[in-house]
């Protein structure tokens, strides 16, 4: 496969170069051990296990074992062939030919085929959070032969290739969604994929449970029998499970026992700047609320959040403070002067009284509901802004729930006021970033997509514009533009940049294999006997 570097199209400047993550391989060890079943310990429980209708990690944690994508990237961002043997892109950059492995079997032992993925792509399109942004370009799928795939653009999407992995677009079965209402498969809960790992079980409220593809396409692979992600209900009993040996690794861990399982000679604690997914804790408003759509008051909301605070307290350091939701990763993009909003009470009460809120009889200004991704990272910041807002008069009450809770309640219901929300930034900003500060995400309510309800055709006009533009130069500035006027409005922000801790036995061995880091497929992993 002869790729260019425009036919890559790659992160390359973007990245500046920067060293993202251990150079990670794609080969297993040489004598890896066959057997053995891996268990994650999950904090929570997806609700699905496909990721058309939700993109969160906790579906990515279990889906990247059974469902794959056309390719896959290493730590330098190159991509490597997983269903697509091959691709080429047209010299415009309008059609993207990929050539499907032969032989690859569904895990109900239909064929895949180039079907499979034009209906995949266009229901990521047409119904997935992410989908309806990153695909927005696509205007046909061409099918000339069952191994053939032509994805035809009516723009431009340079980021397109790094879209198409197993965790963010894995390819489904076309058989498996015989409506266009695909939420009425029973796929999202029992799917049927081509990965290393077959779906077994899912007991509600317990486990997931899959077991070893014997007629998986790559030979000899996996080396495990199977996987078993269990949910628990918050990081110390994540933490417990790995070192008790219930589980084999966690990616949920407390922060602050990191120190004392370094010295656990039986463990493993690796920390990873995930640049695929990177993921950060933002702070939105609901636009929606008379109060908050003053934009003094967000500023006085932000002036009142210490970012060094929750690094050092709630993350023992191992985040980074951040304001822009354009990742600092992305060098020639990202700019952080727009959203210096140092932390400063007494700014942020003045704020508050030119706002026209002063203080009651009480102490109190106004009240506020703040819903929280349910984490114990993202409850103990939520109590610390619950606190430093009391400082200034205005009254908190946190919104505890499940997932699916938080999900109803920020996007159905609209029934918060603030959020600490995680969000993955992604590979690209037209991915990861604008469905933030995108309007369609108003009338077309999706997950993870503007929660704020902000509403700024300028802002919307240049996401489009940056979307299809391949001068990186020009689309740097188009980027910076939309930071100083989303710095200035303030619809949400980012608080910190998370990293990705993985907490494992040691014996546990390929972990990661790909950019995605901790959602990667396994098929190469192996256990390590004991000594």
């Amino acid at each position: 496969m002869d790729l260019t570097r425009r036919k890559t199209l790659l992160l390359g400047a973007a990245f500046g170069g920067a060293a993202l993550l251990p150079s990670l391989s794609f080969a297993a060890p040489q004598t890896p051990s066959k057997g053995g079943i891996v268990t994650f310990a999950g904090l929570g429980e997806p609700t699905t296990l496909v990721p058309l209708s939700d993109s969160n990690t906790r579906t990515r944690a279990i889906s990247t074992k059974i469902l794959e994508g056309l390719v896959r990237f290493d730590s330098e961002f190159k991509p490597h062939p997983v269903l697509a043997e091959s691709w080429d892109v047209s010299s415009d950059g309008l059609r993207y030919t990929f050539k499907l492995r032969q032989g690859v079997k569904w895990h109900d032992g239909k064929d895949l085929t180039s079907a499979d993925v034009k209906f995949s792509l266009l229901a990521f399109k047409k119904v997935g959070p992410r989908g309806r942004i990153t695909f927005a370009s696509i205007a046909d799928i061409e099918t000339p032969d069952p191994l053939t795939a032509i994805v035809v653009l009516s723009k431009p999407a340079p980021y397109l290739l790094r879209a198409l992995v197993g965790g963010e677009t894995p390819i489904l079965p076309a058989h498996a969604y015989p409506s266009e209402t695909y939420s009425e498969s029973p796929n999202g809960n029992a799917p049927i994929g081509t990965g290393p790992f077959i779906f077994e079980e899912w007991k509600r409220g317990s486990y997931v449970k899959l077991k070893r593809n014997p007629n998986y396409w790559q030979a000899g692979l996996p080396h495990l029998d199977g996987f078993i992600a269990r949910f628990v209900a918050d990081s110390a009993s994540a933490t417990i499970a790995v070192e008790t040996g219930e589980a084999d690794y966690a990616t949920d861990v407390s922060y602050g026992d990191l120190e004392r399982l370094r010295q656990d000679p039986k463990l493993a604690v690796d920390v990873y700047t995930d640049a695929y997914l990177n993921n950060a804790a933002v702070f939105e408003f609901n636009l929606e609320n008379p109060i908050l759509a003053k934009k003094e008051v967000r500023h006085a909301l932000a002036h009142a959040i210490d970012r060094d605070f929750i690094n050092d307290a709630i993350f023992y350091g191992t985040a980074k403070p951040a304001g822009s939701n354009i990742p600092s990763v992305f060098a020639t993009y990202n700019d952080e002067a727009p959203f210096d909003y140092p932390f400063d009470l007494a700014k942020a009460n003045a704020l508050l009284d030119k706002a026209g809120y002063p203080k009651g009889a009480d102490g109190t200004r106004f009240s506020l509901r703040l819903a929280f991704l349910p984490s114990d990272v993202f409850r103990k910041t939520s109590e610390y802004l619950r606190s430093s807002f009391g400082k200034l008069g205005v009254k908190v009450e946190t919104l505890d729930g499940d997932l699916a809770t938080f999900i109803k309640r920020v996007y159905t219901e609209r029934g918060f006021d603030l959020t600490v929300n995680g969000i993955s930034r992604l590979f690209d900003p037209t991915a990861g970033v604008q469905r933030l500060y995108w309007s369609d995400g108003i009338k077309n309510p999706a997950p993870y997509v503007n929660a704020a309800h902000y509403n700024n055709p300028k802002v919307d006009d240049l996401f489009r514009a940056a979307a299809i533009e391949s001068d990186e130069a020009k689309r740097a500035a188009q980027f910076k533009e939309i930071q100083n006027i989303t710095g200035d409005e303030l619809p949400n922000f980012s608080i910190v940049a998370l990293p990705t801790v993985i907490l494992r036995n040691a014996n546990l061995q390929s972990l990661v294999t790909t950019i995605d880091v901790a959602y990667s497929d396994l098929a190469t992993a192996w256990k390590q006997p004991q000594s």
